[in-house]
């Protein structure tokens, strides 16, 4: 796994993630990485290539973002990305702004 991403930003997106975005990190699990059943996922790891979860306090996922990141600027809008394609795929609304 390659980063572009300095270990204090991958630091900052988990941060921001686990504690703004924990309901949206569930749907992508749920949606994207084959777990329909999770009750939990916090965001473990992040690189140029993907987002990784921790799926109910265990077992760890990946989800691919769909083409190499190069920017941390660019992780907000692959993140919105794959909860849309998530909500898409599990046949529910996506709220707000995302």
């Amino acid at each position: 796994m390659s980063t572009p991403f300095t270990p204090a930003a991958v630091q900052a997106i988990k941060s921001h993630m686990n504690d703004d975005h924990p309901d949206d990190a569930l749907i992508i699990v749920r949606g994207l990485a084959g777990r329909p059943e999770a009750t939990t996922a916090l965001t473990s790891d992040v690189d140029a290539e993907g987002i990784e979860f921790t799926v109910d306090g265990g077992e760890r996922v990946r989800v691919p973002w769909g083409e190499t990141l190069t920017e941390r600027s660019q992780v907000r809008m692959a993140v919105v990305r794959l909860y849309r394609d998530a909500c898409d795929k599990l046949g529910i609304p996506a709220r707000g702004q995302h």
